[in-house]
């Protein structure tokens, strides 16, 4: 005799009894591709960016345990969540996307101009890194150590959303991000204020902890596989190398910056005070 499937339960029939009315309930979350939103996921990525004051929230996506949890950890919330099954949150972002239960729609952090950097202590510069990833490890690593900004162009460099958002886990509400047309100039303007501009890369002259480094201080960090290229090479001041003593002499561009502000904040006595 043939089984029929209990009602409610064929794909893309609307649930029937009391989960109808939850279905109803339930928000669609946006599909995105707005330029003019950051998506943010993850639990410490959105908490970060819910505790920034200069960050404007437009919609919060949560499932209930995620809810619950905020409303123990934040004292204040400007507004509830909206309640959402996990798969809801997987299907706009994607099956890896490590979310954790949140999602957040914002809007961009505002971008200071160059010129508003105050002339003290590290910066980072990015010369056309776009891997995301490296980006957020990056950005987490410049937070940990103090640097005051991370500069980056505005061609050839991720947004400061998604997966490299995810990967800062809540840096970018932390540290200015100053986007800039053209690296050459910038790098002269950094220097023209006072910075001391010093490359990193693998085929640099010196030894990084061998450098006279002082603050300000602005380390560029140059794209994986091809390194900084020749026009940065030229502009900055020093081009150094970090000395290893195994048998691989090249680093991961993240790793390549956290252990480069770690030899620079020794050196220079830089923090975040």
């Amino acid at each position: 005799m043939r089984k029929h499937a209990p009602t409610g339960s064929r794909p893309g029939r609307k649930p029937r009894g009391p989960d109808r009315a939850r279905w109803r309930r339930e928000p669609t979350l946006s599909r995105g591709g707005d330029p003019e939103t950051a998506v943010l996921y993850g639990w410490h990525t959105v908490k970060a960016a819910l505790e920034n004051p200069a960050r404007r929230i437009r919609r919060l996506y949560a499932t209930e345990n995620a809810a619950r949890r905020l409303r123990v950890e934040i004292e204040h919330i400007a507004f509830e969540p909206e309640i959402v099954r996990p798969d809801a949150i997987a299907a706009r972002l994607g099956p890896d996307a490590v979310h954790q239960g949140l999602l957040a729609e914002a809007d961009h952090l505002t971008s200071p101009e160059l010129d508003e950097l105050a002339p003290q202590g590290i910066v980072l510069v990015l010369d056309q890194i776009t891997d995301p990833h490296n980006v957020g490890a990056i950005l987490r690593s410049a937070v940990a150590f103090g640097a005051r900004a991370v500069v980056t162009t505005a061609r050839h460099s991720p947004e400061a959303t998604g997966v490299l958002a995810k990967s800062a886990s809540g840096a970018i509400e932390h540290v200015s991000i100053v986007t800039i047309q053209n690296l050459a100039r910038g790098l002269a303007a950094l220097k023209e204020r006072g910075f001391l501009l010093v490359g990193l890369d693998s085929d640099g002259t010196d030894d990084l902890s061998a450098v006279a480094l002082r603050l300000p201080l602005a380390i560029v960090l140059g794209a994986e596989g091809k390194g900084l290229r020749q026009l940065t090479r030229a502009t900055c001041d020093r081009v150094a190398r970090l000395d290893l003593p195994g048998a691989i002499k090249s680093l991961n561009v993240s790793n390549a910056a956290v252990l480069a502000l770690h030899v620079a904040t020794r050196a220079t006595g830089n923090s975040t005070s």
